[in-house]
């Protein structure tokens, strides 16, 4: 059984610090790249400070035109026009740091994604992701086999 005190946890001692971030006018290339790069799905969207947005590369796929049978992702995303901007979802669900991971976990069920940026204040902290609460459960179940 997982102990009740771990999903009382804060989001700052499971969430990722720092994470890769995009301003919204970057190219959906650039985006996708930069993804690849850091090995992460979602990126939140930062303009001067403040988060805007949030991209995944869901996002991104969903919309590389689709240019001949031979051509492969990134050159398609090279030859796209687009900004995050025109595919990033405004104004994300957010939680902050001090929120405990039920917090988060009910918002993931309840919007239906996968990871949320964190704030404290307006400022962005972190991310905390399905991945983060996974990490959550299976040290939970690890110290359970443990004790028994």
């Amino acid at each position: 059984m997982i102990p009740m005190k771990l999903f009382q946890s804060q989001v700052a001692d499971w969430m990722t610090r720092e994470p890769v971030t995009v301003a919204s006018t970057a190219s959906l290339a650039e985006a996708y790249n930069l993804m690849e790069d850091q090995g992460v799905r979602r990126l939140p969207v930062v303009d001067r400070g403040v988060v805007r947005g949030i991209v995944t590369l869901s996002d991104i796929l969903r919309v590389i035109p689709l240019i001949g049978e031979d051509g492969d992702r990134e050159t398609r995303l090279m030859m796209s026009t687009r900004r995050v901007s025109d595919v990033m979802t405004y104004d994300p669900v957010t939680v902050q740091s001090e929120d405990t991971l039920l917090d988060v976990a009910e918002r993931m069920l309840e919007y239906q994604v996968s990871g949320l940026p964190v704030r404290d204040g307006q400022r962005l902290v972190g991310i905390i992701t399905e991945s983060d609460i996974f990490r959550l459960v299976i040290e939970a179940l690890s110290e359970a086999d443990v004790e028994e």
